[in-house]
Formats: C-alpha cells, structure tokens, sequence
C-alpha cells in the first residue's frame, strides 16, 4: 500500500525537510498505512515503540491540512489555502506536524519543539520557532482533553506515553562521575546497536528485496520474539510476593498465590507498562540475572526488529534497554556501597534509559528536555544532560546515529550539517556538471518536450542565443531559470506565443499552485498535443526566475554547501566572467560529492 510507512518514518521526514524530494512520504494513504501499521506493530508484541511513527503521522497531517487537498481521493478544498501550495510553506508545516507527533506522543511541548529544530528542520526563523510551539502546545491540550474526557479526570491527564513522577529523589554533586560513566556505557552500547543494525539493514537490502520476503521476514521476527519472551518467562521464572507498588493486575505465569514471575513482568506487559515499573518499583523488584538476561534478549530482538518492513519506533526500546542497565548499575552501587540513601535503583534506571537512548539517536536537548517533562522532575536536568551529551560524544566517535546511518543506506541527497574539512580548496568548476540542458527565451514546443524527454533535471536555465566564442564551453548569456513543473503545466494549459490572446497571464500564479504537488505527466501531455502545436513558440520570460541564485565558478564547495543547506536549493547555475552558462550543481550531485570526498578522507 505505501512502503515509505515502513520503519520510524523520522529518516524520512528529516530528508524531506532538508530538501530531498521523497515520494509519497507526506501522502493521505502514507498516513492511514502508519497508523494502523504500528497499531498492528504494538499490539502485536514486537519491540517497538508509537513515538517515532506519531512524527510521521503529524507530518502528514500538517501537509494536507496546508494543501486543503488530497490527490488520493481527488479533494481540492478552495478554501484560501492555495498560497501555502509550495515546498518552502509546506516545508513549515510538515516541521510543525514533526513536532505536534512528538508532543502528543510524550505530553512535552518544549520537546516537540526542540524535537523539530535539533532533529528534524533543516530551516528555521524566528516566525517558525513560534508557529511549531504554538502547534506543539495545541497538540499537547488537545490530548489533554480528549484523555481526560475518556478517563472521567480533570484536565491535565498525560501524554500517551507516561513515566510516572519521580517523587523525593535528589543527586549529590559526588554522583556526577557516575552519571558520566553511564553516559560513556551508553555511547558504548548505543554505537553497537547501531552498527549491528546497519549490518543487518545493509543484508536486508542485499537479500530480501522481494515484497514477499519482507513479509516473511516481518512473520518470522514476530514469532521468535514471541517464542523467546514465553521461553524465558517459563524456563527462568522467579516468584518474589507481590506489593502494592505493582500494577493492579500483576503478572502470576506459573507463581503460587499472592506472588509475580518477575521475568514476565518485564516480558508480558506492554513496553510502556515495564518501563514505568523499571523506573518506579522498589530496589529488590528483580535480581541480576534476570535483568542481565532480559537485557541481551532485548538488545538483540530491537536490533533485529528496527529495519523491518512494519511501522515501528525506537524511542521505547532504547529506554528500556538502558533503564534495564541502569537498574542493574543501582543494584552494583547498592551491595558495594550497603546502607547509603542516596541509592536508588530507580534514578540509575533513568539516567540509563537517557544515556541509552542517547547513544543510539544522538539526540542530546531535546531528548533531556522530554524526559524532564515526562517525569516532572526538573530538578534531574543537569544529570540527564550530562549523560546525553556524554553518550552522544563517546557514540559519535565511533559511527552515527541510528536515523543518519538509515538515510546514508538509503542513497538520498541528503546534505549535513557541515561540509567536507578541505570543501574551501575546491571550486565549483570542479563540483558542476557539464553540459548543461538551457532553452532560449523563446523556444519552440517540439524543442522542449525533447529536452524534457531526454533528461532528468528539474531546472533549465534560459540563455540568450549561445556566443560559442569562449575559451571554455558555454551556453549562452544567462537569463533566468525556469522549472520542469513549470514547463509541464506550460504544455498542458496550451501556454504557446500563437494562442496569446486567449492566455489567461494573470491567472499563471493559481494554475501552478492549482497544480502542485503533482504536476502533469510528460507522456500524456505528449499525446493531447496536435502535430500543428509542436512547432509554435513558447515565451518563457513571463514564468521564468529572472534572479535566482547563482555562483561564480570560482566559488569554493564551501560556499555551494552552505548555500544548498541554508536555503534548501535544488540547483544552482554556475557561470563564468561574462554571466554565461558553464555548468549546473544539482543536490544530488554536490551530496555524492560530498560523501565521496568524506569517505576519501577518512
């Protein structure tokens, strides 16, 4: 049905906003898909979380909210919408539906916030900053409200995934190297996670690339994850006498009355319910083995499960992993150093979910940000951004995080934060690509459904009529640029220099946003034009960027990267002293470049 809903859907929305175009990554059906996909995900017992599909799914919903129309079901609202029907305002709106998914998902609308400036938008201003707050606090109320509502409770219920308070617990400033430490075991364990993942995702497109064996796949790891979790709470169970700390309904799988199996406490209940119990439960609540085991299995099982073919986050497996550590961590503390109040398994399991989930995503604020409002402990922020940062740092000596090695595999344009150390030494002569598809100012219509037909670009200069008298290949004086959609849309509406007096020009600006995202299909334009029209003449100064951007071709890779990143360019035109056309750098060109040139020097 739409197999860009597979995985956490965050690679994708991060490609999008940077500026890549990704097919039906923001699609009505895409939405339906995610949804139900990890619906199905969850309740099907794999290991997995809703958080990083809830940003996939706000994304959607934004973009067709800022569209006011659907191609799928052929819905075109004219409800004073249309002037949002662009990349660079649909760009927006897709930052904001980010940061509304992580809102609702955590109840943290500073979160959501930081969520989309650190990990998701490539562009920001000062006016964007406050439409995504204002959208993540409405999303935020608005579940307050519904949840409440269902509940019977006053106003103020919490997000969908809930923590629980951490109530009475402080730190001394003496544990500060062991919140370091962790960070460091996190940083460790995260990098892990991650290149054992890439090994399998690079297997998983090598082998399984049939719809069949992603399904099969998707069954099989299913099963077994299962078939481990019955396994272990059967062959390694452990009764311990149930407490009031435990959940209303506590797990007794082969227990005598008024007892829990303590393995299938973590195993049979929903990831959510575990992890709140891994944080919260009294010190004593489970022994080492069955932490030490249930940590292995997991790792290995999240490992396994994130790359599948299903919609599946990763933000409540790598919490669990780590709180299951840092319990582990408080249990060490607490027989070296017996009789001391300050240890408290529960804090330890904290600060190791943070340094776990922080090794794998390398998200540093905005993940210390969530955690703060989702336990309503803001006096742990210090501790908790200790630990971030430090499993950021330690993971990011080894490889990257989870989402940019996902986007690496996936061969997509996508341009970093920065760009190769020795980019100032190269020019754009060497980074552009030449020869270059141009039209003249007036261009006959067989002339650019040919051109069209035999390349793949986006964008085409227009030049005046080409001098041929230079030392280096030109092609002709610059005068603007003009887009393939443009064109397109052109050809369709019969744009042509003999039909001029019935040519609605004042009207071009609503046709092409009547027409985006899906623009007209280059083969059927082909077949409703009669033999007479492909010799008429197109004037394309009327619809043509006279004053884009462009660079001299002695402008350094440095500066063609920070003008691609900043602005989220998918072309530029290079030119030489005489503002002739010598080249053009595409996105996908100066990415590979890039890449190519970060590989070599490494």
């Amino acid at each position: 049905m739409s197999p860009v809903a597979a995985g956490s859907g965050i690679p994708v929305i991060k490609c999008y906003l940077n500026g890549v175009k990704v097919p039906e990554v923001v699609r009505v059906k895409t939405y339906f898909a995610k949804m139900i996909g990890v619906i199905c995900s969850v309740v099907g017992g794999l290991a997995c979380g809703k958080e990083g599909p809830m940003v996939h799914c706000g994304a959607t919903i934004a973009a067709g909210i800022s569209q006011a129309k659907s191609t799928t079901f052929n819905i075109n609202m004219e409800i004073g919408l249309s002037r949002f029907r662009e990349d660079h305002e649909k760009r927006d709106f897709v930052s904001a539906g980010a940061a509304a998914g992580v809102a609702a998902a955590f109840g943290s609308p500073l979160g959501g916030v930081l969520f989309a400036l650190e990990e998701a938008a490539s562009f920001w201003n000062q006016q964007l900053v406050l439409r995504i707050f204002f959208c993540s606090l409405t999303s935020s109320f608005t579940l307050y409200t519904v949840v409440s509502l269902i509940n019977g409770e006053r106003l103020g219920s919490p997000g969908l995934l809930n923590f629980g308070k951490f109530q009475d617990i402080d730190y001394n400033i003496y544990e500060i190297p062991i919140y370091a430490a962790m960070g460091v075991f996190g940083g460790i364990t995260g990098a892990l996670f991650n290149l054992v993942n890439m090994k399998l995702t690079i297997m998983r497109q090598k082998f399984l690339n049939l719809k069949w064996l992603k399904v099969l796949e998707a069954v099989i790891v299913s099963a077994a994850t299962a078939s481990i979790g019955f396994a272990l709470m059967n062959l390694l169970s452990e009764c311990l006498p149930e407490t009031t700390e435990e959940t209303n309904f506590p797990v007794t799988l082969g227990c005598p009355t008024g007892q829990h199996n303590v393995m299938a406490a973590l195993w049979f209940n929903t990831p959510e319910a575990t992890l709140k119990n891994l944080f919260h439960n009294k010190d004593g609540a489970w022994n080492v083995r069955t932490l030490t085991i249930f940590f292995i299995n997991y790792f290995l099982i999240s490992c396994v499960t994130y790359g599948l073919s299903v919609s599946s986050g990763l933000f409540i497996p790598g919490l669990m992993l780590g709180a299951t550590w840092g319990r582990l961590v408080g249990i060490a503390l607490s027989k070296a150093l017996p009789n001391q109040s300050w240890i408290h398994c529960g804090k330890f399991a904290l600060i190791g979910a943070s340094a776990s989930l922080g090794g794998i995503v390398r998200m540093t604020i905005s993940l210390t940000v969530i955690l703060i409002e989702t336990t309503g402990n803001l006096s742990f922020g210090l501790p908790i951004m200790i630990t971030v940062f430090t499993a950021k740092w330690i993971g990011d000596y080894f490889n990257e995080g989870i989402y940019d090695i996902h986007i690496a595999l996936s061969n997509v344009p996508f341009l970093g934060w920065q760009p190769p150390s020795d980019s100032s030494r190269i020019f754009a002569s060497e980074v552009m690509h030449s020869p270059v598809a141009t039209f003249e100012i007036r261009e006959k219509v067989r002339n650019v459904i040919n051109t069209l037909s035999s390349t793949h670009y986006n964008g085409f200069p227009v030049v005046d009529e080409n001098t041929k008298n230079q030392a280096v290949r030109t092609f002709g004086r610059y005068r603007g640029l003009i887009l393939r959609s443009q064109l397109l849309v052109m050809l369709q509406a019969r744009i042509f220099q003999e039909y001029s007096l019935d040519t609605p020009w004042m009207n071009l600006n609503s046709l092409f946003r009547n027409s985006y995202p899906r623009y007209p299909n280059l083969t059927n334009i082909m077949m409703e034009l009669r033999p007479t029209e492909l010799d008429m003449t197109m004037d394309l100064r009327p619809v043509m960027n006279p004053s884009t951007y462009t660079i001299s071709h002695a402008a350094s890779l440095n500066r063609i990267f920070r003008l691609f990143r900043a602005l989220g360019l998918r072309h530029i035109v290079v030119l030489n002293d005489y503002n002739e056309v010598i080249g053009i750098v595409t996105r996908k060109d100066l990415a590979f470049y890039c890449t190519a040139r970060l590989e070599k020097h490494s």
